[in-house]
């Protein structure tokens, strides 16, 4: 982001595609004093497709308030287009709960570039199934809760998870929390819930990808970051990356080399959620990164 955060406001529209909506949009904003400053536009098809756009403009010079905008926008252009949209807006700073087992590589990652002001976030709690890692949390000052779950205890644990959660988040990151989410705490949390997953999905699902990538003497290894849904690992996509590999490395050497690459796929995934790049189209991504 090249412009002052605190006076960037963020507008993504999904719609059929037709002629004349960037013209419609553009043409508002401007009658309203604002700046544009980044535009972004898919179309799945000219003919009959869907349009996705995602806009940045600036707010210093905007001649009513945030509530009077939404309202004219959605009368003067949305409604004739069909739009869902959303506009946000960088000054509100969104609330990131993390949570975690005993991995920590992805978690301080987020946590360092956080606390340098690269990701503008807040973050209210990390939760975690061990006590492992408190220490290393607190010395941030966020906040850390330990709550152990097993199959005996799912549900309560859950329970407690989402009791810590209620109004204190506005998305939550798995950051190798290795426990599998019911479908009914999923749910709370729509489009909202983002995993990184330790291997190329769609390749090697599931626990320990590492060894069966091994087993398999493959040639690449990847890290995915993607939504969690109900379905195990079929989210979808935000980023992925990978890296070349041997026969001469082993399981070790594979994890080692994973940890580099979930690090970096979760910060950019996590980043581009924060400043409204991704545009969920049915178990697609579109991401304006």
């Amino acid at each position: 982001m090249s412009t002052e955060p605190d006076t960037t406001a963020r507008l993504l529209i999904t719609c059929p595609d037709q002629p004349g909506i960037v013209a419609a949009v553009t043409t508002f904003l401007y009658h309203h004093g604002v700046n544009i400053t980044e535009l972004d536009q898919h179309s799945t098809d000219p003919e009959g497709g869907r349009f996705f756009l995602r806009l940045e403009f600036q707010t210093p010079h905007l001649d009513v308030p945030r509530a009077a905008l939404e309202r004219a926008f959605r009368e003067a252009v949305a409604s004739h287009f069909e739009m869902n949209w959303r506009i946000s807006y960088a000054a509100d700073k969104p609330r990131m709960a993390l949570l975690v087992s005993r991995h920590d590589h992805a978690l301080m990652e987020l946590l360092w570039r956080w606390q340098r002001g690269e990701l503008r976030v807040d973050i209210p709690v990390v939760i975690s199934n061990h006590p492992d890692l408190r220490e290393a949390v607190e010395r941030f000052g966020v906040r850390y809760e330990h709550v152990a779950i097993d199959a005996a205890t799912h549900a309560e644990s859950e329970a407690r998870m989402l009791a810590l959660l209620d109004g204190q988040c506005d998305f939550i990151v798995l950051a190798r929390y290795m426990r599998i989410l019911s479908a009914e705490f999923v749910a709370r949390y729509p489009q909202r819930i983002i995993n990184i997953h330790h291997s190329f999905l769609p390749a090697f699902v599931g626990a320990d990808p590492y060894q069966q990538a091994y087993d398999r003497g493959v040639k690449l290894i990847g890290a995915t970051a993607h939504y969690v849904t109900r379905d195990l690992d079929q989210g979808p996509i935000i980023d992925q990356d990978t890296a070349r590999v041997s026969h001469r490395h082993e399981v070790p050497d594979l994890r080692r080399l994973g940890r580099d690459l979930e690090r970096q796929v979760l910060a950019r995934a996590v980043r581009w959620h924060v400043e409204d790049r991704v545009i969920v189209n049915g178990n697609k991504t579109i991401v304006f990164a």
